[in-house]
This record gives structure tokens, C-alpha cells and sequence, in this order.
């Protein structure tokens, strides 16, 4: 929504992991088992394909989803800033519960195509999964397995918590209730 309001480009460290993935690069290879299983990427490796993906599209702003997770993420997002000498205006914190991200993760349809993504109980594409803006298949994701989402949960330290007080020291975090329907 924001992206699209604003032209403004988005990404996530799954959406480039998945891209590296279909590209059959080396990294692509070796994070695929890891996420397969429900494993976590190193932040290393994370905080890496962050700094590259800003330094190719992130001159005009940009939007993370999913990232940071970490403190050590949330650390290196600022410093690589600083070096990139740009600056971080907004950050949106969607507090979303457990089970509001199972439903989602067990409902989410994607566009093989451009990547919008929705949900299969949306009346708009029950009968006819296409993109409305490509025309492009909905599709599940293959990564979107709910046993997988459990391992990865567990012992992740990415609740926010970890980190929140890092940013919210920076004083420019918005909290947002993310349990709820989109209207």
C-alpha cells in the first residue's frame, strides 16, 4: 500500500533469499535448505544482502518488511545508514500475534508474477486467483508451511522485544495493531 501510494520500493531478507534461490546462486543454494526447514539465516548473511539491496535501490527511500528482527539487524541498519549517509525517517512496528500470523501465513496467496500478495479469503480472488495488476497466477508461496513457521518461531530471538528499545530510543517507531482486518 505505501509503496504503491508512494513509489517507493519494497523488500524483505525472504523476498531476496527466495530470489537468490530461484537464481541458483551459490547463496541462493545454501540458505534454501535453512529456510526449508525452518531455519534461520545468519544475521551476517541478512545484514549483507540488506546493504546491497540499498545500495542498489534504496537511494529514494525505501521499505523493509520483516527487517530488522535482531538487535545486532536493527545496530547494523543504522550504521550502514550512516555510511550510505542516509536517513531512516520511519519505522513501523505491526504487532501482530501468533495466531493472527498463522492465519495469514496459511491463507497468503502471491503473484508468481510481481509479488503482490493478498489472502485466498478475499472474496475479490476466491473465485478467480489473478493478479489485479498483472494478471499474473496467485499461487502459495512454497516456503509457507505452518510446521516450518513453528521451528522457526521457537528460539528465534526475533520478538520484537529483543530490540524494540534500540529503536524506540531513536524516537521515530510507530506501533501499529496488525491483528486486525484490513477494511
Amino acid at each position: 500500500m505505501i509503496t504503491r501510494q508512494f513509489g517507493i520500493p519494497v523488500t524483505s531478507p525472504g523476498a531476496i533469499l527466495r530470489r537468490e534461490r530461484d537464481l541458483g546462486t551459490p547463496l541462493g543454494q545454501e540458505t534454501a535448505e535453512v529456510l526449508q526447514s525452518g531455519g534461520l539465516v545468519s544475521d551476517k548473511i541478512i545484514i549483507e544482502l540488506i546493504e546491497d539491496w540499498l545500495r542498489l535501490h534504496g537511494g529514494h527511500g525505501f521499505v523493509f518488511d520483516g527487517f530488522p528482527r535482531t538487535l545486532r539487524q536493527a545496530e547494523s541498519l543504522m550504521s550502514i545508514l550512516g555510511r550510505l549517509r542516509t536517513a531512516l525517517d520511519l519505522a513501523i512496528w505491526l504487532e501482530v500475534s501468533e495466531a493472527t500470523v498463522r492465519d495469514r501465513i496459511a491463507g497468503r496467496l502471491q503473484c508468481g508474477e510481481c509479488g503482490f500478495t493478498t489472502s485466498s479469503s478475499s472474496a475479490q480472488f476466491a473465485e478467480r486467483p489473478v493478479c489485479p495488476y498483472c494478471d499474473g497466477p496467485l499461487v502459495r508461496r512454497s516456503d509457507d508451511d505452518l510446521a516450518v513457521f513453528q521451528i522457526g518461531l521457537k528460539g528465534s530471538g526475533t520478538r520484537p522485544g529483543h530490540w524494540a528499545p534500540f529503536i524506540r530510543k531513536m524516537r521515530f517507531m510507530l506501533r501499529i495493531n496488525g491483528n486486525r482486518n484490513r477494511r
